[in-house]
């Protein structure tokens, strides 16, 4: 079932190879995150808490998400327990960061940890930060963006630029990320990340993860926090590459305390399907250190990157539903109708439904745009983002 040499390096790796191979085995779990500004309880039953994050939930099993409208809306994200890690590092190791501070996700599509990043900001600071959520590959970057657009928050900006783009000067208070690596904590999940497995895709993925930093390294503020993580297992694309960091480009590791079921390595935390109900998972937290001649930053930097004026300067602010009005009125409509919104259908508004630009909604939450015309109301809804399954 696995590659040659994968076990192996597993047990060099954790010291868990049966376990995490057995458990590599079964099927994967299903959980979800709220999005805190548009829903504060679960809506599935019987779900499960998970520790680590405030809004993440574990499911019983796995639900139709494709037919529930709050899905569509935003009110909650589809995503491992293991990947929310590495929000909770962030929030453990950047209770520092003031208002108005600047974060960027490196490696963000599809968006799940920007989404995270997004909901403990805004809880902090309400409108006063920044995140840009960057995805250099253009496919991915797609996703990205309408997962942001969703999602619906204005402080998040999306861009799709190479890391080596972002120019030279200190930027960002704070630098999430999740760079490409091997996948060998998704081989449960993605049976193409086991056919691509190698040894020679290890030392690849390891070459191209620092490639990256040493890019990006610049735009990060003296005293800024670079929060590294893979979802992989190997020490290579992990340990390894925190210490070439903390060497070559000058940062201290944050140490981070024992939270069970996470297993502490040298430098970081790695959860180990078996341990975790989730994916495999690796994060580690890094301070960048001071040049010689500075001993601490007063107040923030004023650099500037290339790519701000595109988004920044113009507040950074994105769709916050699917490319609707969200100065017309809303109208709520019952389940089916939502479904048959978003499948493209024209619907017909309830009696008294105001005539003109509207945004329908589900619950009270946006789903997108209609034109009501009285007798029918005309889809609007983006024809990207359409369902295609039969909801009948």
């Amino acid at each position: 079932m696995f590659p040659e040499g994968f076990i192996e390096l597993l047990q060099a790796s954790t010291g868990k190879a049966d376990t995490v191979a057995a458990a590599l085995s079964e099927a994967p779990s299903v959980s979800i995150r709220l999005n805190p500004a548009k829903l504060q309880e679960c809506p599935f039953p019987d779900a499960e808490k998970v520790p680590w994050s405030p809004y993440g939930y574990l499911l019983k099993e796995r639900p139709v998400f494709t037919l529930d409208p709050l899905f569509h809306a935003g009110c909650y994200y589809v995503q491992d327990t293991s990947a929310m890690f590495v929000g909770h590092v962030f929030r453990e190791v950047t209770q520092h960061l003031q208002p108005g501070c600047r974060v960027l996700d490196l490696c963000a599509a599809p968006g799940g940890k920007t989404t995270d990043l997004a909901a403990s900001l805004r809880e902090r600071f309400g409108d006063r930060y920044s995140l840009i959520a960057n995805e250099v590959m253009k496919n991915r970057f797609a996703v990205l963006r309408s997962n942001v657009e969703t999602w619906g928050d204005p402080c998040v900006a999306t861009v799709s630029r190479d890391p080596s783009a972002f120019g030279d000067e200190p930027a960002f208070d704070a630098i999430v990320a999740d760079v490409p690596c091997s996948g060998e904590g998704m081989f449960r999940k993605d049976e193409e990340a086991i056919a691509d497995w190698s040894l020679r895709t290890v030392d690849f993925c390891a070459a191209r993860s620092r490639r990256i930093l040493a890019d990006i390294w610049p735009t990060l503020t003296p005293g800024g926090i670079l929060i590294y993580s893979t979802c992989t297992f190997n020490h290579f694309e992990n340990d390894d590459t925190v210490a070439w960091i903390a060497e070559e480009l000058g940062a201290d590791v944050i140490p981070l305390p024992p939270f069970p079921p996470a297993v502490n390595t040298q430098y970081g935390y790695v959860l180990l399907p078996g341990l975790v109900p989730g994916e495999g998972q690796y994060v580690a937290a890094l301070r960048k250190q001071y040049p010689d001649n500075i001993s601490s930053l007063s107040g923030r930097s004023n650099g500037t990157f290339p790519v701000a004026s595109a988004f920044i300067s113009a507040t950074g602010k994105v769709p916050s539903s699917s490319g609707s009005d969200t100065t017309a009125p809303l109208v709520n409509v019952d389940r089916l109708t939502a479904l048959h919104y978003l499948h493209g259908d024209a619907i017909v508004l309830p009696e008294g439904a105001p005539i003109g630009p509207v945004t329908i909604g589900y619950e009270g939450h946006a789903l997108g745009p209609g034109k009501n015309l009285g007798k029918r109301c005309n889809n609007l809804y983006p024809k990207n983002k359409r369902i295609r399954m039969d909801i009948r």
